[in-house]
């Protein structure tokens, strides 16, 4: 009997935090032209000359910070989410895992399902966009190109809203503050360039400095939109008001303009207005990384705590917890009633 096969698709690590393995990673992921995306000679010059040999060492010394002796911990994480749920939907299901970059890969995670006569995808991201979820459909698409027999195919665009998703999230918060009372919850997505939002058909009318609207027709691929979908979802769940929370996003590079409000920005503001602990959550990411454990728990807290803060709380991501193991099978074996 053939089983189900199911693809977890994350975004990608260097295999380890060497130097030559971190410039490879980079490589990788900065020329691709949906998370760079301007025309074919300015990026290649751009990310070639500039972007990849200045950022290298720092994002080494980064790596070097969070990895541990079970390697980069956006894969051991990963792999202990396909563990968990392996273990939760039985012997009918083939879990397996793939990096959009680096390893393991795509092309590889496929020929181990290549038996399965159905496969679910789901790209780990939370909030539709082209940049991560965008390029790992396409890339999953390309790679399903070269196969002979196809399997029926089924692939999860978005699951911000999806009630075990924010059941799941809003038990870990809950937990992880129960007994430290912070003044504020600040949820910090991964930010993007503002021309994806432009790129993605957006007509909703919003300032982009102040909540967006509801998801509707006019912004159902808005990625801004769904992190502020995500956010009133978790509030609600957690009863809080909007005194008692902020949303900001991180992780921006360049010049360019990117999605505000900026999460370090916010930090120094909400100082500035008298806020003495905080705590932080990253809703973007099911999965600690590098972008949770280095940026947020060690630059970001750094950062407060340098501006005369009293206590930074860091929030883990859901990672293998029980509730998101559990609401991920809902969604494979049930999608229905997910």
């Amino acid at each position: 009997m053939s089983k189900t096969g199911v693809l977890l698709i994350n975004l990608g690590t260097p295999d380890n935090s060497d130097w030559i393995s971190v410039y490879r990673y980079l490589t990788e992921f900065l020329n691709d032209p949906r998370v760079i995306d301007l025309a074919t000679l300015p990026r290649l010059l751009l990310t070639n000359l500039f972007i990849v040999p200045f950022r290298c060492q720092k994002t080494t010394r980064a790596y070097q910070k969070i990895t541990t002796s079970d390697g980069p911990p956006l894969r051991a994480n990963s792999q202990k989410l396909r563990n968990a749920l392996a273990a939760e939907l039985g012997a009918d299901y083939q879990i397996e895992i793939a990096m959009r970059y680096g390893s393991p890969t795509i092309q590889s995670a496929l020929k181990k399902l290549q038996h399965c006569n159905q496969l679910i995808a789901i790209p780990l991201f939370p909030h539709y966009s082209s940049a991560a979820t965008g390029s790992a459909i396409a890339k999953l698409l390309d790679e399903l190109s070269h196969q002979w027999n196809l399997p029926e195919i089924k692939i999860y665009r978005d699951f911000y809203d999806n009630p075990g998703f924010i059941q799941a999230y809003a038990t870990i918060i809950k937990k992880t503050i129960a007994d430290k009372k912070p003044d504020l919850l600040l949820l910090s997505y991964h930010g993007l360039p503002e021309r994806h939002i432009d790129k993605s058909g957006c007509q909703a009318k919003c300032d982009r400095l102040h909540a967006c609207p509801a998801i509707t027709a006019d912004n159902l691929y808005c990625y801004r939109a769904q992190c502020y979908a995500t956010s009133h979802l978790l509030a609600a769940a957690l009863e809080l008001d909007t005194t008692q929370y902020q949303v900001a996003f991180q992780s921006r590079l360049g010049r360019t303009p990117w999605i505000k409000p900026y999460t370090d920005v916010v930090l120094t503001q909400l100082r500035q207005q008298g806020v003495k602990h905080i705590a932080v959550v990253c809703p973007s990411f099911v999965a600690d990384c590098l972008e949770t454990l280095e940026e947020i728990n060690i630059r970001a807290r750094e950062q407060w705590l340098a501006c005369g803060g009293s206590e930074f709380t860091f929030i883990p991501c859901l990672n293998d917890h029980p509730l998101w193991v559990n609401a991920l099978a809902k969604l494979i074996s049930n999608p229905a009633k997910s």
